[in-house]
């Protein structure tokens, strides 16, 4: 007869229980994956903007959550067996995530201190971006320099004003 000590069955009782949870969670998010927001206990985006008391806040919800969709799809890579590139090939469109959000945050946002904060993740961002693009032996895309307001929300067949930032001079970023 075999027998077992009580942490050998603790453990596997421990293990069994991870297993069931995450295979549980898998079956779930596998059937329906908007799901995957209740068992964190959020409501999703599109289901928190249709209510009428979020009626205000809707253009930044909506803005938000498409950066959000955009930054996951874009993070979702091939591996090409190169960590360091494939590490830049997901960290990119994190970063890019972000700054799309902070430019929510200044075009909709109230808070001065949340603002200037916005600022310095579009800027920061974009330097962190450029840092790892270089150290990968990658060319350096156009560099527009970091607003300081936003840009007006994006309007239908609308040309950009004068004094917008579009239609300000490009300036090229500068690493320290």
């Amino acid at each position: 007869m075999i027998v077992l000590s009580r942490s050998f069955v603790r453990k596997r009782v421990i293990s069994l229980a991870t297993t069931a949870s995450v295979a549980a969670t898998s079956f779930v998010l596998a059937q329906n994956p908007t799901r995957a927001y209740h068992l964190r206990g959020a409501m999703p985006v599109q289901y928190v903007a249709d209510r009428p008391d979020y009626a205000d806040e809707q253009p930044f919800l909506s803005e938000n959550d498409a950066a959000m969709s955009k930054m996951m799809a874009d993070m979702t890579i091939k591996p090409t067996g190169d960590v360091d590139r494939d590490f830049v090939a997901m960290m990119v469109p994190h970063h890019q995530g972000a700054i799309d959000m902070a430019k929510a945050v200044l075009r909709y946002g109230h808070n001065e201190q949340l603002r200037r904060l916005a600022q310095e993740i579009v800027v920061t961002q974009q330097q962190e971006i450029a840092a790892m693009r270089l150290a990968v032996g990658e060319e350096l895309p156009p560099s527009v320099a970091a607003p300081t307001q936003p840009a007006p929300a994006p309007q239908p067949d609308a040309m950009p004003a004068m004094h917008s930032p579009d239609a300000m001079p490009r300036h090229t970023m500068h690493m320290r």
